[in-house]
């Protein structure tokens, strides 16, 4: 299991790395968006942050637009960049003859999807949890039924959970099978919270008295 930071923003993809345990940065064109800077220009930072994987989106509207694209992000850290692209069976097109890009199918929301995308090669699948649940879904079922069908697939890429909204949905989905999870640091840090953690520490802090 690995946990990946959910952001565009170079300063907290920093101190992601700095915890020591985060081992890469997923990106989204609504976060980058968000950042307001160039996506290449992103990924560029991102990269420079530390030896971990950085995943890019792609938005071309064209297989020819797709696979500029593709290139050009990878030259900015080809070691590192991991490519994000939409599921689509033309996309899968892409994931299945470019194997020499490192592939995640994103805005999973199926199983049947997911076994899509495991079948043309992908790295990574992306399931979006907490988006099928709005929509009336459960995005848990969805992760634990990818898991299972990924054990019919020869060399299967990882579950890489996304659109988690909440601790309990991270380690839910983690039960049901998924590989990974990418969080946004406002839940990467409620996840290290409690109200029981801290109850316990003031009662050590009053036991061990003044410093």
């Amino acid at each position: 299991m690995a946990l990946f930071l959910d952001s565009a923003i170079v300063d907290e993809a920093r101190r992601a790395w700095e915890l020591g345990f985060v081992v890469g940065v997923t990106t989204n064109p609504a976060l980058v968006a968000r950042a307001g800077r160039p996506a290449l220009e992103i990924v560029r930072d991102l990269a420079g942050i530390g030896d971990w994987q950085v995943f890019h989106q792609l938005t071309g509207r064209t297989r020819e637009q797709l696979l500029d694209e593709a290139r050009r992000a990878v030259e900015v850290a080809p070691d590192q960049v991991v490519l994000k692209i939409m599921m689509s069976l033309p996309n899968l097109e892409l994931v299945a003859r470019y194997g020499e890009f490192r592939w995640a199918v994103t805005g999973i929301g199926t199983a049947a999807q997911g076994l899509l995308a495991l079948e043309a090669g992908a790295d990574y699948v992306i399931p979006y949890v907490n988006r099928i649940a709005r929509s009336g879904g459960d995005g848990v079922r969805v992760v634990a039924e990818i898991a299972a069908l990924s054990e019919t697939v020869a060399d299967p890429g990882a579950i890489l959970a996304a659109s988690l909204k909440s601790p309990q949905e991270v380690v839910d989905v983690l039960l049901a099978g998924a590989d990974h999870v990418t969080l946004p640091w406002p839940l990467l840090e409620e996840m290290a919270r409690s109200g029981i953690t801290d109850a316990a520490d003031e009662d050590f802090r009053k036991a061990a008295g003044p410093a």
